[in-house]
């Protein structure tokens, strides 16, 4: 499978975890998604808040690739994150329209990658300020990464308000080869 073909699939797998996700946690009541349970980000909301933060915020760098993706122009009208904590929302409804808005961009920005984007070494500042050149193939396979990690923390806060998440392995995702 090539880079280009994985990607897809991780953005596919991606917002279809995501509506997942959303659906699970539309069975909580507002007090239980901001429970603080303990976990990284405090609660399930602020643990969906963040992988939309770091979406965001990722997807910002993205755009300065010398290839201006036209998909990810709406994502520059998007306000930057105040940082890796920042809530975009407490309230499910309003968060999920902003998560499906960034899974539309996400699938149609892989969508039009060429092989010659993801060689590009692709200069940026981290939430700190820290400079880093890093492959931007290396880099989109992170941005999807940390979405499954986070959304493997956001499964067992469901999982401890009683909430079965359900198959979430990228396993069912790929497809047989005959």
């Amino acid at each position: 499978m090539s880079e280009r073909a994985l990607f897809g699939l991780l953005a596919e797998y991606n917002e279809a975890m995501n509506t997942k996700l959303y659906q699970a946690a539309g069975q909580l009541s507002a007090e239980q998604l901001n429970e603080d349970r303990g976990a990284f980000f405090g609660s399930l909301s602020g643990t969906m808040n963040h992988i939309v933060a770091g979406d965001t915020i990722w997807l910002q760098r993205f755009a300065g690739h010398p290839a201006r993706f036209a998909a990810l122009q709406p994502v520059l009208a998007m306000a930057a994150p105040a940082g890796l904590t920042a809530i975009y929302s407490r309230d499910l409804a309003t968060l999920s329209v902003q998560r499906g808005k960034l899974d539309a961009i996400i699938r149609q920005w892989v969508a039009g990658l060429a092989d010659a984007d993801l060689q590009h070494v692709l200069q940026y500042k981290n939430t700190k300020g820290v400079p880093a050149q890093k492959r931007f193939s290396s880099l989109v396979l992170h941005f999807f990464n940390h979405q499954t990690h986070h959304r493997g923390q956001a499964s067992t806060l469901l999982s401890q308000a009683g909430i079965d998440l359900g198959m979430t392995d990228l396993l069912a995702w790929i497809p047989n080869e005959y």
